[in-house]
């Protein structure tokens, strides 16, 4: 188990290199200056706008060479600085990406989870029933290819507009403050049910069709007749399907789990709920080079920490794994 857990903390620090590596080199290649952007709407006269220019590439430190500033953004991070947003300046990177965090996961962890649950044993029950079959894999094959920002806006038009029941704009109302109030948090549900229920109902589709064709696989396997001819209940063959089938299912949940700080890009737009996925389209808008950064680099972290979780749980829930570990054959 050592062996194995050093072996892959090694991989995984060695991805974090050259990913954070990519992070820091992609806004750089991007077109625009993010010091013009930010000059551009405060200033109106080109003869002072070209003193103060100079003064804030100098603050930002990207009139350095880029080696240099390849070195300095390392030496920083390993501070905890990731800079300071050009789009929101003078505010830290990293104070603006802790706002817009707690939004995501409030966001994006019960959709994920209760979506994942549900296709699972959605999946898993059909797949068992031909006719149910038959009559719900379409409707989910619809769910799964609808864009994101087109089922917003359906249900925004919907509940927003025709009922008139629930809000389609940001995280809560600008005429309350955020608090621990239940005022604030029935308000607050309000305006987060909409984008819950577009990502839950996407994401359904997906599990679920992941499940149905996983469990179908697994019954036609050779163990599963093995068993079926030596006399198992159904019950049982179908628990050991399920107990295959579900090991991709959680490979799948750990990568949805690892991306939860990029938010939901395309439904955050539609709703305008203030998470990261928002905040990046604002950054790749104003060229804000660091707050790209500081919003990838938690992408990373994050993706990376739940590759290696999983890795700890497929050493738990799979025996072949734990075969392979010790050097056993099957």
């Amino acid at each position: 188990m050592g062996k194995y857990l050093k072996r892959k903390i090694i991989i995984y620090l060695l991805t974090f290199f050259f990913a954070v590596t990519i992070d820091w080199m992609i806004p750089r290649f991007m077109p625009g200056d993010p010091i013009r952007t930010l000059l551009a709407r405060t200033m109106s006269r080109a003869e002072s706008m070209e003193l103060v220019y100079n003064y804030y590439n100098k603050v930002f430190g990207l009139d350095l060479p880029l080696w240099k500033q390849y070195a300095n953004f390392w030496g920083s991070l390993f501070k905890g600085d990731l800079g300071i947003s050009v789009y929101l300046f003078p505010s830290p990177v990293l104070d603006v990406i802790k706002k817009a965090v707690p939004y995501d996961i409030l966001l994006l962890i019960p959709a994920i989870l209760f979506s994942w649950y549900a296709g699972n044993k959605f999946g898993a029950f059909a797949a068992r029933r031909k006719k149910l079959d038959n009559t719900v894999l379409p409707i989910w094959y619809i769910l799964t290819a609808t864009p994101y920002m087109w089922l917003g806006i359906l249900l925004a038009w919907l509940f927003g507009v025709v009922l008139g029941a629930l809000p389609i704009a940001g995280a809560y109302s600008f005429s309350i403050s955020p608090s621990f109030t239940w005022e604030f948090i029935w308000d607050y549900l309000k305006h987060w049910f909409l984008p819950f229920l577009s990502l839950f109902m996407v994401q359904l589709g997906g599990w679920a069709i992941g499940m149905r064709n996983m469990i179908i696989y697994e019954l036609e396997a050779d163990y599963s007749r093995y068993l079926e001819a030596m006399g198992a209940s159904k019950k049982l063959i179908r628990k050991y399907a399920f107990r295959n089938a579900v090991l991709p299912q959680i490979t799948g949940l750990a990568l949805q789990l690892g991306v939860i700080v990029a938010g939901a890009l395309a439904t955050e737009v539609v709703f305008s709920y203030p998470g990261i996925g928002y905040l990046i389209l604002q950054a790749i808008l104003n060229g804000d080079y660091f707050l790209i950064q500081g919003c990838f680099l938690f992408i990373i972290l994050g993706v990376l920490l739940a590759n290696f979780v999983i890795d700890i749980i497929y050493v738990i829930v799979d025996p072949r794994v734990r075969k392979g570990m010790s050097g056993e054959t099957t």
